[in-house]
């Protein structure tokens, strides 16, 4: 198939100011932790002894369900974690909907739509994915293969009843916030703001970007928030040692009204600290 020379998104305005100018009326976020544990019901001593109030589950490549029984049993497992609500996300490294091989494009769009059924079958209503996780360069992407396979996999999760969030990165073509707000546009996908993300990537070192213009454009869209500090290469999610580390970027999700809150780190000193350092902030915001 001949595709038509698609616009390239480098040549994208190098600078977009955004302000955040409304107040939205925003319900207490709801605070949740990643799936640090594999047994649920460790999960949920866990999360009820610490007074979390959901889950974002992050699936593994390497432990899927294979047949239509283990799909079953994997998603009545999550009847277990009783009222804790569930949410769910992909983060799978060089797995891309728009790599220049239209054979690992299909792939992955394969691998996604199997997840959306899962996500489905479990009664999910969100999932989480990235473009060029796990990549140095976009090189191997295509720009146009992106986003029309983008905008595809949204429509097959809303005719599953599942909705798909795109986040932003360190790295790579969302790391942009000009270029993640074409994503998201052109995809029709919600969005996953990652803080930490945004802190670490190359738009907002160099003060190019400020942190707000990753949902400026699309404040409405962002319906979950990934939490912690930064990101460290080789050292993952850092979290914070103290709430004017975080205070400003957890004032623009107040702002814009995003009410999930996810405490992203995996390691439960540091994940209970930042737990801390949040509840801190939301006692002093009301």
């Amino acid at each position: 198939m001949v595709r038509k020379k698609a616009d390239n998104p480098l040549t994208a305005s190098e600078k977009h100011s955004s302000t955040i100018t409304s107040v939205q009326t925003a319900a207490e976020p709801k605070l949740a932790m990643c799936n640090i544990f594999p047994d649920v019901d460790r999960l949920k001593a866990f999360a009820r002894e610490h007074g979390f109030s959901g889950i974002d589950w992050s699936f593994d490549m390497q432990a899927l369900p294979d047949t239509p029984a283990e799909e079953s049993i994997w998603a009545k497992q999550f009847s277990r974690l009783g009222s804790l609500e569930i949410r769910y996300h992909c983060p799978f490294y060089k797995v891309d909907l728009g790599h220049h091989d239209p054979w690992k494009a299909e792939a992955a769009g394969a691998l996604f739509r199997r997840i959306i059924r899962l996500v489905s079958k479990a009664q999910g209503k969100c999932l989480t994915v990235h473009i060029g996780l796990g990549r140095d360069s976009t090189q191997p992407l295509s720009w146009e293969a992106t986003t029309e396979n983008l905008a595809r996999l949204v429509q097959y999760g809303a005719d599953r009843g599942v909705k798909i969030c795109l986040e932003n990165l360190a790295e790579g073509w969302t790391s942009r916030p000009d270029i993640f707000e074409k994503l998201v546009r052109r995809g029709g996908s919600a969005v996953t703001f990652d803080i930490g993300h945004a802190h670490a990537s190359e738009s907002i070192k160099s003060q190019h970007y400020a942190i707000e213009d990753f949902v400026a454009p699309h404040a409405d869209s962002v319906i979950n928030a990934h939490i912690y500090h930064t990101e460290v290469s080789g050292h993952g999610h850092t979290p914070p040692d103290r709430l004017e580390d975080i205070e400003d970027r957890l004032s623009i999700l107040r702002r814009i009204g995003c009410n999930w809150w996810v405490l992203e780190v995996r390691e439960a000193e540091g994940l209970l600290r930042t737990k801390r350092i949040v509840e801190e902030y939301l006692k002093r915001a009301d």
